[in-house]
């Protein structure tokens, strides 16, 4: 039986996993959190691993699953470009995005109606809602049917959330919890630095604004507020949405990156109110490249953005 096309797409993300050094030769594959990770349920990723196998990429182990295989770069399948996606659904996704975004779906509805909809099997479809769920924009309801939330849909709220990060994000780390956390300004460090080697050019764009966000949410950690860092992941989460719209402008993620490790530097001297300046003037650059999407979206002018 021919693969199915949700696990050729994650086999598709596996192995950008390994082109990007998140699994190693000899890493063993967990199926349980690599579809937590993806947001699927075990049969795809477990279906995603046997292409892979077969490509040779991973190896099975009878009785112990799957391992990543010691093989050469050039033999990883990698999506490159913007027009890579994770997964087959994410072309419905979008479709559901747009659909709310531009007022073509009622805030309340039902399973039937979206099946209908989009022509997406069961399964499908409850990927692309919890993925709505995880990312802050979908609710279901109580009893029957789901809801759709106003987060992050006009120029106004997305404006609204680059200001209120740019009150916590420099406020955390002058907070009496703040506490330096040298692991995480070492693996920041990493990831920016291999942005600006070779990854800017060829990541899939939902990967670099994974890296943006993940920058972010990571040094918010240090405050040791659990309250910053969770309102910061939940922002981000809802700005997403308005940025499905728009594509990469992948010549600013090296000023982005700079300026972002220009932070971990700062932070890694200890200068802690330098860093907190810095990453407000950060904000506030991001806020003004940005905003002209925020006006222009509804024409559906495809504007091109940072991941800041």
């Amino acid at each position: 039986m021919p693969a199915s096309a949700l696990a050729r797409n994650i086999a598709s993300q596996i192995s950008l996993l390994v082109t990007t050094g998140d699994l190693s030769a000899g890493d063993h594959l967990r199926t349980q959190h690599l579809a937590d990770k993806f947001g699927v349920s075990r049969s795809p990723v477990r279906e995603a691993m046997q292409i892979l196998a077969e490509q040779g990429l991973l190896e099975q182990k009878e009785n112990r699953g799957f391992f990543v295989k010691d093989v050469p770069e050039s033999k990883v399948v990698e999506p490159i470009g913007d027009e890579a996606r994770p997964f087959e659904v994410e072309n419905d996704y979008q479709r559901l995005a747009e659909d709310w975004l531009m007022d073509r779906i009622p805030a309340e509805v039902t399973e039937g109606m979206l099946r209908d909809r989009y022509k997406v099997t069961k399964a499908q479809l409850s990927d692309m809602l919890m993925r709505a769920v995880r990312e802050g924009w979908a609710e279901r309801k109580q009893g029957y049917g789901w809801r759709f939330l106003p987060v992050a849909k006009t120029p106004e709220a997305f404006e609204q959330i680059y200001r209120f990060r740019m009150l916590i994000e420099p406020a955390a780390m002058l907070e009496p919890s703040f506490k330096l956390d040298r692991k995480i300004l070492q693996e920041q460090r990493r990831i920016q630095e291999r942005m600006l080697e070779t990854d800017i050019v060829r990541l899939p764009a939902e990967r670099l604004l994974h890296n943006g966000s993940l920058f972010h949410e990571e040094l918010m950690k240090m405050s040791n507020n659990p309250f910053f860092h969770l309102s910061l992941v939940r922002v981000n989460q809802m700005r997403r949405l308005l940025e499905y719209r728009s594509r990469i402008d992948r010549s600013r993620l090296f000023t982005q990156c700079e300026e972002h490790l220009a932070i971990v530097d700062l932070l890694d001297r200890s200068e802690i109110l330098e860093a907190s300046y810095a990453m407000r003037k950060h904000l506030s650059g991001a806020l003004a490249r940005k905003s002209p999407i925020a006006w222009s979206w509804s024409q559906h002018a495809h504007e091109k953005v940072g991941v800041t």
